[in-house]
């Protein structure tokens, strides 16, 4: 081989390696908790058939919580025919590290489905989990031993949420901020170290909503932000003071959709019928005003993503499917019926749908109209197609039952 051959294949690789950059996922819906995962690098277009599938796990048992993935470890939850509740932990090439019980998970009762729910977040060398009855567990993220259990309910005086607790816990520094519903305890935050309660809401008693509490900045002032069964709020992440919080009721009190946040807005959606909203908030002591309303994007439990000034989310009610909004207006975009309700995620520029009938589409955002790209079929797995997908390192994770896919889609 000449020189100036050996140069271009050396100029090939490293731009390879320059353009293809992944990150751990360690909690729900990527690192801020939008539904944006930071992966570049990623295929534009799937082959036939989808992407290379890297490797299956199964026999996790029944769950809908999604993956994640931190120093090496990809975990899941799944729950035995016995309503035995495990975390399992897999090595990036899906060979098993470990599992551990810890404790009985939800069964099938009235409206709520049987299996786990809450998705385990990673924190350095622990892994927090709340579970179905409000259990919060901590456990060694190396050795897969469960160190310490907390309940909520007995700790908060809380009720057991009407259809199980469904939220992954937020890590902030050396506090854990959950949702126990309890009096004067909507949010309180535990020392991830001792359990000791460092905060509670007080005030404010609401039950939970099922969701997963992120942290945005507003004008330089850090809020967590969350729905609980009939308001989204604010909340200081330091003192658990209640900043503003915003009535936005729901008949059965299920807002498990992470609100959405960019220059001084707060998006929120919930199904049944509720729909969205796009509230402003105030430049100091901030409040939440209402901007627009839309019904059309009732989403249930499938999240929201924002990219350039539109949210992409699926509608409940209608067979409306694939909804795109413009964000400061509320204007209706486009919708596609053809994809049905299912979990919206974003990265590289790209839209992920995975739908409620086992589809999963990769979806170029755009404010003019529908432009799916590719699809394939979801072949493994049980049950309903309900959970969040992953990505994280340059791998798609998907979750269906008692399975965990992991696509390679790395370009």
């Amino acid at each position: 081989m000449n020189r100036t051959a050996v140069v271009s294949v050396l100029m090939t690789v490293i731009a390879l390696a320059t353009t293809v950059q992944g990150a751990d996922c360690p909690r729900f819906r990527g690192p801020a908790g939008d539904g944006a995962f930071p992966e570049t690098g990623l295929l534009k277009k799937w082959p036939e058939g989808g992407p290379k599938v890297a490797w299956t796990a199964k026999g996790l048992g029944q769950g809908y919580s999604s993956a994640t993935v931190a120093n090496g470890t990809v975990y899941v939850t799944g729950m035995d025919d016995q309503k035995q509740g495990y975390l399992f932990a897999f090595g990036l090439d899906g060979s098993p590290k470990w599992k551990t019980a810890y404790g009985t998970e939800l069964d099938k009762r009235g409206m709520a489905v049987a299996g786990t729910r809450g998705t385990p977040t990673i924190d350095g060398d622990r892994v927090f989990l709340v579970t179905g009855f409000g259990k919060l567990v901590t456990f060694d993220a190396t050795r897969g031993q469960a160190l310490r259990t907390v309940d909520l309910l007995e700790r908060f005086g809380a009720k057991q949420a009407q259809f199980g607790f469904a939220e992954a816990v937020l890590v902030d520094g050396q506090r854990l901020i959950c949702t126990p519903g309890g009096p004067d305890a909507s949010l309180a935050a535990l020392d991830k170290n001792t359990s000791a309660i460092l905060w509670k809401t007080k005030g404010l008693s609401q039950s939970t909503g099922c969701c997963s509490p992120r942290i945005i900045d507003h004008n330089g002032r850090r809020l967590v932000l969350t729905m609980l069964a009939q308001d989204v709020v604010a909340v200081d992440p330091g003192t658990g003071a209640v900043v503003w919080q915003h009535e936005y009721p729901h008949r059965a009190g299920v807002q498990p959709n992470p609100p959405l946040y960019a220059d001084g807005l707060v998006y929120v959606t919930s199904g049944m019928g509720a729909g969205g909203a796009l509230l402003s908030l105030a430049d100091t002591n901030p409040a939440a005003t209402p901007q627009w309303t839309a019904k059309i994007m009732d989403c249930q439990m499938q999240g929201t993503v924002l990219i350039d000034g539109y949210i992409y989310g699926t509608a409940q009610s209608g067979n409306k499917g694939l909804v795109c909004l413009e964000w400061k207006t509320g204007k209706v975009m486009w919708n596609a019926p053809a994809v049905g309700m299912g979990v919206v995620i974003a990265a590289d520029g790209m839209l992920y749908v995975y739908a409620q009938d086992g589809k999963m589409y990769l979806v170029k955002p755009n404010a003019t109209a529908f432009e799916p790209v590719s699809q394939f079929a979801i072949s493994e797995g049980t049950n309903e197609h309900w959970a969040h997908p992953t990505i994280a390192n340059g791998r798609l994770y998907v979750r269906h039952g008692g399975a965990l896919m992991a696509y390679d889609i790395k370009r």
